[in-house]
């Protein structure tokens, strides 16, 4: 062997040993998240295993810019690194930069041997852009790859939730339940898939579940509350809401559907005791509540404060018939003179008359029954 083959030979080997050695510090720094350090380590390697590093560490600091820059150099140079486009998409997506995004996913889908990653992050993408089709196409695709893709099923799952597909949500769940039955994600789902759906029996179970998977969430227990509620489990609807309400103490909506579990329970005090809180707590608008109240009020045959709570719900929204009639009835069911009863119900034609057929066609005939007594009393 010559001299200069030699020479030659020691150079690399002691070149390839000083990149070793670079590239083991550079692993590092990186590892104990010394990241502008290990740049300049990984700068001495240069092998494409160093400069994806680099493009690494530049994003692990936030340096986004120079992270693409890094990627972009990378995929010149190594077109069929994947895992180079691979980051650089997903680097787009935190960028909010989809439309790049779509672009290299979809390229990575054409060359895959069948990742469903790929189907996935292309989901999001096109998500991102607004092509939802494209992107429930590609959640499918993520599935017919790896049946137990949680992310994609649970991305399915939330599609056809919005869609109000019960069915659909149900399929998709209970394919991720079956794999990992205590996924809170898909579990809470499923829940709301019932809940929505009116089938509060069938939704409690789950919202149970989440609660004992430690998911101690404020819409759990309100939802869960009102669920109790709809199957007269009263107590249990109850605790959910005085859970809910320690909770979160400015919480108007808690106290007020509490309320409505005392008077389903025929506790009208306290029925009446929260509704209240509700209305401490609420900016206006309030008509719903002082209606609740002036129900209750009227159930304790206390009509002169039913009236009160009734002047002030109208006083809320005046432009709501069903409130000003309960005026006119009770109002007519305290006092005996005919004349005054009379003025209330034409008040009522006046203002609601053409709106409202059916209370107007009630009230016309109670106008009459009122003249005809005003007439036989002055005869």
């Amino acid at each position: 062997m010559g001299i200069r083959v030699l020479l030659v030979l020691v150079i690399a080997i002691v070149k390839a040993e000083a990149q070793t050695s670079a590239s083991s510090i550079g692993d590092s720094l990186f590892a104990l998240g010394n990241y502008n350090k290990a740049i300049n380590a990984y700068a001495q390697v240069g092998n494409p295993a160093a400069e994806l590093q680099i493009a690494r560490a530049y994003n692990a600091i936030g340096n986004y810019q120079k992270a693409v820059l890094q990627y972009e150099s990378i995929i010149v140079r190594e077109p069929n690194l994947k895992i180079a486009i691979f980051e650089l998409g997903k680097l787009h997506l935190k960028l909010n930069a989809p439309e790049s995004a779509v672009s290299l996913f979809f390229d990575l889908t054409l060359d895959s041997t069948g990742n469903p990653e790929y189907y996935y992050y292309l989901g999001r993408a096109f998500q991102d852009v607004g092509s939802i089709s494209q992107s429930i196409r590609s959640y499918k695709n993520a599935i017919a790859l790896e049946s137990t893709h949680l992310r994609s099923l649970f991305q399915l799952s939330k599609y056809y939730l919005v869609k109000q597909e019960k069915d659909s949500v149900l399929t998709y769940t209970n394919q991720g339940l079956d794999f990992y039955p205590d996924d809170v994600s898909l579990i809470n789902l499923k829940a709301l898939a019932y809940y929505n759906n009116d089938e509060f029996p069938k939704s409690i179970p789950f919202f149970e579940r989440l609660l004992e998977l430690g998911e101690q969430k404020l819409y759990i227990y309100l939802k869960l509350g009102y669920a109790y509620f709809k199957t007269w489990e009263l107590e249990k609807s109850k605790e959910m809401y005085k859970i809910a309400i320690a909770m979160d103490a400015e919480n108007a909506n808690a106290f007020y559907e509490l309320g409505h579990v005392f008077l389903k329970d025929r506790l009208l005090d306290s029925a009446a005791f929260y509704i209240k809180k509700s209305i401490e707590i609420q900016k206006p608008f309030l008509m719903e509540e002082y209606q609740s109240l002036a129900g209750i009020a009227r159930q304790q045959k206390k009509l002169p404060t039913a009236l009160r709570y009734y002047q002030i719900a109208h006083e809320e929204n005046p432009e709501e018939p069903q409130i000003f009639f309960q005026i006119c009835t009770l109002y007519d069911q305290m006092t005996e003179a005919p004349d005054k009863k009379l003025r209330y119900y034409e008040r009522f034609i006046e203002k609601y008359g053409k709106e409202q057929a059916y209370l107007s066609e009630m009230v016309q005939r109670r106008i009459t029954e009122l003249n005809e007594q005003i007439h036989f009393a002055k005869d």
